[in-house]
């Protein structure tokens, strides 16, 4: 018998929407899961796979299988490196970092159209989850986010307190024996990609881990430090000659190993801190053989924790990898690994102090790793975390994909900067960014996407990458960078073959750099017209703001 006309119409139109709609879901279920992996105060050599002697083996695993970029960059420091990374702007831009005359830094408030990413993730059907340092203004719940260990206690790796569950504070463990900061992000972690794969697993995922290692205070288990304990007594010069040749073997640089600026110590003056720490302590990084034995055990000491953290970072995350795996996820899950900032050469004592008498690297000691070996950790490059220099501003990135990426162990020479991390993202998503936020227009982003590079090593065309932190700045402009330290003069470098910023310019090329100083200059410029539209609102504009409200109201005249 022969269906009526309309019927068949009727059929044909359902048969067309179903087959639309399978498409969608099909198309929805080939989008890729993402974990973010961010580390603090992570040398750029620290990692196997960037020619350290740490055992990194789940992290050299995922460079063996995916991509090293060997010239990607942060901002030099913690908070602004986050917002740089969950926005796609420069911190300035979003009050995450100071301009003049505007303020901005940890205390600023971002404008409401400076999203993070899990709200243009959501729409695409993504669920977010973050563990870990936050370090960003609002809450992460507020921030998009469906779940969150937020570790605020910062100053001690052995207890919870201090620390936000979804929001809500932790309330510790009478006894927080067995407690380790570390892998209490990745059980996080962990757990909360067990909740998704029981609840929502037809979702995609965003994962944003966010470890405090290797940050001070150097606080490692015990067994981890035995592994290193003698690993360091040769000295920083030995393994920063030793990481370079590893580095020059693997092919990941073209430039000469930058000379020890034996007068540079720490980026800020703490007074009576060498006393604090006892007579192991230095605060430069002389040669090793002017140290005494004292002072060369302490060092090393320094390190072997340093080490132990990282090592301890990198089996965490294998926890991690295998918790992926278990579920099935592994595969198509986009995984990047980076660093907010180069190693530190800070010194301080905080959060209750330092007892010199306790067994380096427990709870009741604050160290930190100096300006010895943090400088070779950043490995081959000048300066530190804070400065705009290479050796502040270098991080690994790793990116592995194996539905998404064909390559494996190569290299990617393209310069990259975090504010790249969520352009690279929406374009995997073949998605655009929205052009503005409850009807308010979003401002164009400065980063570009790195997407062409996961294919072959290509150039990623952009017009120039600028830094700008605590009076240290720079713009790097194709392979010609300028760089000055707070109170400095400029400096040129050619970074095609000196990375290491041993051959100043500068005085050979005052034209170019004149150029790149007007360039440095627009940049800022643009970014304070940018930020001035907006009021920087935070902790000292919410006092600025209390203050006003509680002044007593003039009173009218009689």
């Amino acid at each position: 018998m022969q269906r009526p006309f309309a019927l068949l119409l009727v059929t044909a139109v359902l048969l067309c929407f179903a087959n639309v709609a399978a498409t969608t879901a099909a198309a929805e279920a080939r989008r890729p899961n993402i974990l973010f992996i961010l580390a603090d105060d992570l040398g750029y050599s620290d990692l196997g796979c960037y020619g350290g002697e740490i055992a990194t083996p789940n992290l050299d695993a995922l460079a063996a299988n995916g991509l090293r970029f060997t010239q990607c960059y942060n901002t030099a420091r913690c908070w602004p490196s986050r917002a740089a990374f969950l926005t796609g702007y420069y911190a300035q831009q979003v009050h995450r970092d100071g301009l003049p005359k505007l303020g901005g830094g940890n205390d600023g408030t971002r404008q409401k159209w400076a999203r993070l990413l899990p709200d243009f993730l959501k729409p695409l059907g993504y669920r977010s989850y973050h563990s870990g340092k936050w370090h960003v203004d609002g809450s992460p719940l507020a921030g998009g986010f469906d779940h969150s260990f937020m570790m605020q206690n910062q100053g001690n790796f052995f207890t919870a307190r201090g620390n936000f569950v979804d929001d809500v504070a932790v309330t510790p463990d009478a006894d927080e024996s067995g407690y380790y900061a570390t892998t209490e992000t990745a059980d996080y972690a962990i757990e909360w990609l067990q909740d998704h794969a029981k609840h929502h697993p037809d979702q995609p995922f965003f994962e944003y881990v966010a470890f405090i290692a290797p940050h001070f205070p150097l606080h490692a288990l015990p067994e981890d430090i035995a592994r290193y304990r003698d690993r360091y007594l040769e000295g920083w010069e030995r393994m920063r000659a030793e990481r370079y040749e590893r580095q020059q073997a693997m092919k990941l640089l073209d430039t000469p190993l930058s000379p020890v600026e034996r007068g540079l110590g720490p980026p800020y003056d703490f007074p009576n801190v060498l006393e604090g720490f006892g007579p192991g302590e230095v605060n430069r990084p002389l040669p090793w053989d002017d140290l005494t034995d004292e002072q060369r055990r302490f060092q090393a000491t320094k390190m072997a924790i340093h080490a132990a953290m990282v090592d301890r970072m990198d089996r965490e995350i294998g926890r991690i990898i295998d918790q992926l795996k278990a579920m099935g996820a592994y595969d198509d899950t986009i995984i990047m690994f980076a660093a907010d900032n180069g190693a530190s050469a800070e010194l301080m004592i905080r959060n209750g102090g330092h007892d010199k008498t306790a067994e380096p690297g427990s709870e009741a000691t604050y160290l930190c790793l100096g300006p010895g070996f943090s400088n070779a950790c950043n490995t081959p490059f000048r300066r530190h975390k804070v400065w705009v220099h290479e050796g502040g501003i270098s991080t690994p990135l790793i990116v592995h994909w194996p539905k998404g990426i064909a390559a494996q162990g190569e290299l990617r020479r393209t310069p990259a900067h975090l504010i790249d991390i969520v352009p690279t993202l929406l374009d995997v998503l073949d998605v655009e960014k929205p052009t503005e936020w409850n009807g308010k227009p979003i401002p164009p982003a400065p980063g570009r996407s790195l997407l062409p590079a996961f294919a072959a090593d290509v150039p990623i065309e952009r017009d120039s990458l600028w830094w700008s932190h605590n009076g240290h700045r720079a713009v790097r402009q194709g392979d010609w960078k300028l760089v000055a330290a707070r109170d400095e003069p400029w400096e040129l470098y050619d970074m095609r073959t000196d990375r290491a910023e041993s051959n100043n310019l500068a005085s050979q090329q005052p034209e170019r750099v004149q150029e790149l100083e007007t360039l440095w200059n627009k940049q800022q410029d643009e970014m304070i017209d940018l930020a001035k539209q907006t009021p920087k609102l935070g902790r000292a504009g919410a006092k600025q703001k209390k203050a006003k409200r509680q002044q007593p109201r003039p009173q009218a005249a009689p």
